[in-house]
């Protein structure tokens, strides 16, 4: 077996101080019905990494996100999580990268955080909700922000939140176990449908967990759209598209959701993720190993998924080592 390369992860969580402070004062204990908002340190996360063979961890906020109602306020921590961010990275940027967090809904604020981000921040992309406060992403309203971020050619990172009406249809369980794939389905579904990735195809969008329920309902989203005429007289191509975006394999992916997802996409589109401090160390560690030893990816593919592919996506990395940590 050839020398596994360290991975870089692309989904990876950081509660900041001023993010946690946020979280309290909005009265936020158990987001998304997790049981407890975890523990997060840039010593802590370097430590995770150092013993699952993580070399690089680009950093993004988790769901419920930056914005519980207020603009001003979303505004505010939206500038001080992102900042406290790009301080960390900037300590050790061969270690970490970062997305930036954006207050959507509010169209004007997410425009002005995404011109500080990416010029005075240094940003390596944004991280989106699949919804902000029930606004889906491909939502005629936030064209001026997709537009935005097609003209930097941006990475998008999007990440699943509660759907609107969670409360009758999660049926008491906490949301990320099953509502969360089901929102991410039904964003990407909805930005493929709305030709959002199409009309902003400089946008490089990175799709969580495998593609969530995608390789399952690729199919039927694209016959029923064409069947029903949703698009109108010009079907979108939504089997396209979707290959056309990239896949992190955070979480469970093993035995089903990868070969369900190379179904779907080739191995040139995978990457990785660890979904870390959310889930235990033991449990980044199972989820490594399990890629590690499974065949359905071969040796040169899998090189691909842990780094290869997100080079492509962030090649300021290319000269990065752990020498700089």
């Amino acid at each position: 077996m050839e020398a596994t390369p360290p991975a870089i992860d692309v989904h990876a969580h950081t509660v900041t101080p001023a993010y946690r402070a946020g979280l309290a004062a909005a009265g936020i204990s158990r987001p998304d019905g997790f049981p407890h908002i975890p523990e997060w340190s840039f010593d802590d996360a370097r430590a995770l990494m150092d013993s699952v063979g993580i070399e690089i961890a680009i950093l993004s906020v988790s769901s419920p996100g930056i914005h519980f109602g207020d603009d001003a306020e979303a505004r505010a921590l939206a500038r001080a999580v992102n900042e406290e961010m790009a301080s960390g990275v900037a300590d050790a940027p061969g270690r970490f990268g970062f997305v930036a967090a954006l207050p959507l809904p509010d169209v004007d604020g997410a425009l002005e955080e995404i011109r500080h981000a990416f010029e005075d921040l240094h940003a390596d992309g944004v991280g989106l909700l699949t919804n902000a406060q029930g606004a889906y992403v491909g939502d005629p309203r936030f064209e001026e922000v997709m537009a935005e971020l097609d003209r930097r050619a941006a990475v998008v990172v999007l990440h699943p939140t509660s759907p609107p009406g969670w409360e009758s249809v999660a049926l008491g369980y906490p949301r990320p176990m099953i509502e969360f794939p089901f929102d991410t389905t039904r964003s990407v579904v909805n930005l493929v449908l709305t030709r959002t990735v199409e009309r902003h195809a400089r946008i490089r969008f990175i799709v969580p967990h495998s593609g969530s329920a995608l390789p399952v309902l690729a199919d039927r989203a694209a016959e029923l759209s064409a069947l029903l005429s949703l698009t109108g007289d010009e079907p979108v191509d939504v089997v396209a598209s979707l290959q056309s975006l990239y896949y992190d394999l955070t979480g469970p992916t093993l035995p089903r959701a990868l070969p369900a997802l190379l179904g779907l996409v080739g191995p040139e589109r995978l990457l990785y993720g660890s979904d870390y401090p959310f889930p235990p160390p033991s449990f980044v560690q199972r989820m490594m190993d399990d890629l590690m030893r499974s065949d359905v990816l071969g040796e040169a593919d899998r090189a691909r998924m842990l780094r290869g592919n997100a080079l492509d996506l962030f090649p300021r990395f290319r000269t990065a080592g752990t020498s700089s940590s």
